[in-house]
């Protein structure tokens, strides 16, 4: 008797139409009938996280099932199944090692150097963003399912040359080319693992392989996946090959999402699965929104600006001149607002293509000082942004050899004020700023190879510092001579021990102190375990020598160029009550949703033209044309993204929206963006 089969489904529906709720019941009902064996599946990490609650809230936690990304499975499968890759490839038998993007980028950089140095002469192209775009277009590559071998010819076909070479890299395709299949093989050799060596690995042999697949069809009996339209189309192959086996899979979809067109997604290729699969359409909200109140002539007045209609009082604009004005306007309405009971703080999302760091400070300072906190989502600044972790690298100049040339009499003086916190109740300093500059003068000695601190009786008029301030200075004097006599007679393990033992002699431990510092140190820690463990593999991998106080020097001044952000992993921050700040881009991907929006700098042409994408994604879409990629397309695809923003923002938002205009942008230029008529029909607010 042949065994029934049980039907895949395809869930699709606007913003907030219940996608999600089905699919969690869907889940719910195959493990019931299956009981293990479920595969889960979302688009980003913090997304998952929410999905695999829900799960395991809806089936009381009876029931196993693995939650997690498209490239964190990729990830896992490849380190889970890498003896089958080993003997497949002919790799060196040795665990792999995933590299940070950060290291990605120090390390292509020294294998490229002669091709960058001559890229850089003719064109005076920024190192980083040359090496950052072709790594880029390699993952891009990955991602769509195209090898390392077919990416020259893309390239030739979708991109303007001047004399052979791509303008914006200063490189020819060929070039190119062979530039990552040489870092590839010096990946592969070494152990080594990149996003995009992972995605190539999964996809063209581990996926591939029969011994493979016979202990995937073991491991999953059905599939769940939220949000296809963010998926690349690698992940299709995943899916095609399960579908082909009976393996049922249920999968929602957006025809207004694709947040990550551009950076890798084909929402339009993975739309082709709904052909084997069972489609539900949902078309009711399970939330009212203002897009019910609008339908798409939003989307005509915006486009069109002879087109009329009359706005509802739940859009309003706030216009000033400038934009610190409307900074404070706008803080000024939330205020009323909180403080009246209209709303909560949880309930206001401000929203922008690109908020820039002085209103971002602004903001929160702002409201924080009416006791109104201000949730940053995913705030990518510099780890090297933290006066903590600037500290703990200037202590580190101060204990390793051959390090005088990267600390100074300011950061010297910095370290000092940061090192002297009192106790662990408190964040106040027994040195001030003005004490510290003192020291710095008179009692750091500055030497290529081994700077000094001095005693504070050094200078003649070293009682002015006062006997708490010269207390502080002595113990941080004395704790550096300890560590430096530790390290002469190996007693330190690595820098990564040198800096736990800073953390815990001087800031306690972290545990008090607020998040964005705790979340700062726990980053530096990562990165310092994480550099240190790809150091000791190119030591052994290369029979390397090198002092190690040329690998804490690197590491120094990789964070210093800014190219590590304090965001540690699992970040789960949950703020009781707190207002949402954020980008476009980064709310759409949380799915957030708010009674009240403030969309910030609405008369910018970032709404517009401000595309959240990778240099030469369209050519990687499996239904590019095979042709030039030119300022039409680019128009087109950009105003077809202001579509989905629209139609998902005004879907996210419940009760009320305030467009926020200044005349002026930041730069002084006059606002003209395309949601200017937009504003021009909302009533202002009184």
């Amino acid at each position: 008797m042949q065994k029934q089969t049980v039907q895949s489904v395809w869930i699709t529906g606007a913003t907030r139409s219940g996608k999600t709720d089905r699919l969690v019941a869907q889940a719910c009902e195959w493990m019931k009938m299956k009981r293990s064996g479920i595969l889960v599946l979302a688009a980003i990490g913090d997304n998952r996280l929410a999905l695999s609650d829900r799960i395991s809230e809806a089936t009381q936690g009876k029931f196993p099932f693995r939650a997690t990304t498209p490239l964190g499975f990729f990830e896992d499968e490849v380190t889970l199944f890498w003896a089958l890759l080993v003997q497949r490839l002919d790799l060196k038998a040795q665990f792999p090692l995933r590299l940070r993007p950060e290291n990605e980028q120090e390390l292509a950089t020294k294998l490229w150097r002669v091709e960058l140095d001559h890229a850089i002469a003719e064109a005076g192209i920024p190192e980083a963003r040359l090496v950052r775009r072709v790594l880029d277009l390699m993952q891009l590559a990955a991602l769509s399912g195209l090898s390392i071998e077919e990416i020259p010819a893309l390239l030739n076909q979708g991109l303007l040359k001047v004399e052979g070479k791509i303008s914006e890299l200063a490189l020819s395709p060929e070039t190119i080319g062979e530039m990552m299949q040489r870092w590839r093989a010096w990946c592969l050799r070494r152990g080594l693992l990149t996003y995009s060596v992972i995605t190539d690995l999964y996809g063209r042999y581990l996926l591939h392989d029969p011994v493979y697949q016979q202990h995937l069809l073991e491991r999953f009996q059905a599939v769940v996946a939220d949000d296809l339209d963010e998926y690349p189309a690698i992940v299709r192959s995943l899916f095609d090959f399960l579908l082909d086996r009976n393996i049922p899979c249920a999968f929602s979809f957006n025809p207004n999402g694709a947040v990550r067109l551009g950076l890798g997604a084909d929402p339009a290729y993975l739309a082709q699965l709904s052909d084997r699969c069972t489609v539900v359409e949902l078309s009711d909200r399970t939330h009212p929104c203002l897009i019910d109140q609008l339908g798409e002539s939003i989307l005509d007045l915006v486009s069109d600006p002879i087109f009329f209609a009359s706005l509802p009082e739940s859009i309003q604009t706030l216009q000033t001149t400038t934009q610190a004005q409307l900074i404070r306007h706008t803080a000024e309405v939330i205020i009323k607002g909180v403080q009246s009971g209209q709303v909560e703080p949880r309930e206001i999302a401000l929203i922008g293509p690109g908020i820039d760091p002085i209103s971002r400070y602004a903001l929160r300072e702002i409201l924080t000082r009416q006791n109104i906190p201000v949730e940053l989502l995913n705030d990518q600044r510099p780890l090297a942004s933290s006066p903590i972790v600037r500290s703990l690298l200037t202590l580190l100049t101060l204990i390793y050899p051959g390090l005088g040339r990267a600390t100074n009499r300011d950061t010297i003086a910095e370290m000092l004020v940061i090192l002297s916190q009192k106790t662990e109740l408190t964040t106040t300093y027994v040195i001030d700023p003005v004490r510290a500059g003192l020291l710095a003068d008179h009692c750091f000695e500055p030497h290529p190879d081994q700077p000094r601190l001095l005693a504070a009786n050094t200078f003649p008029r070293w009682d002015r510092l006062g006997y708490q301030a010269s207390e502080a200075y002595e113990g941080i004097v004395r704790w550096i001579e300890s560590q430096r006599s530790q390290l002469d007679h190996r007693l330190i393990a690595s820098p990564v021990v040198m800096l736990d033992r800073a953390i815990q002699r001087f800031f306690f431990g972290g545990s008090h102190l607020p998040f964005d510092q705790l979340a700062g140190l726990r980053e530096l820690i990562e990165t310092a375990q994480h550099y240190w463990e790809v150091d000791d593999r190119l030591r052994r991998s290369d029979l390397s020598d090198a002092p190690q106080s040329l690998t804490v020097r690197n590491f120094i001044q990789l964070l210093r160029s800014g190219a590590v952000t304090a965001n540690p992993f699992p970040v789960r921050l949950i703020e009781p009550n707190a207002v949402t700040l954020a980008t476009v881009f980064q709310y759409r991907s949380t799915r957030r949703s708010h009674r009240w929006q403030f969309w910030l700098d609405a008369g910018s042409s970032r709404w517009l033209s401000g595309v959240d994408s990778l240099f030469a994604a369209p050519l990687f879409l499996q239904d590019w044309p095979g042709r030039v990629w030119d300022v039409e397309d680019t128009q087109m695809m950009n105003e077809q993204r202001l579509r989905r923003i629209l139609l998902d923002l005004l879907a996210r938002a419940e009760e009320r929206l305030f467009l926020c205009y200044s005349d002026l942008s930041t730069s002084g230029q006059e606002q003209t963006g395309v949601l200017t008529t937009l504003v021009n029909a909302a009533i202002p607010l009184s």
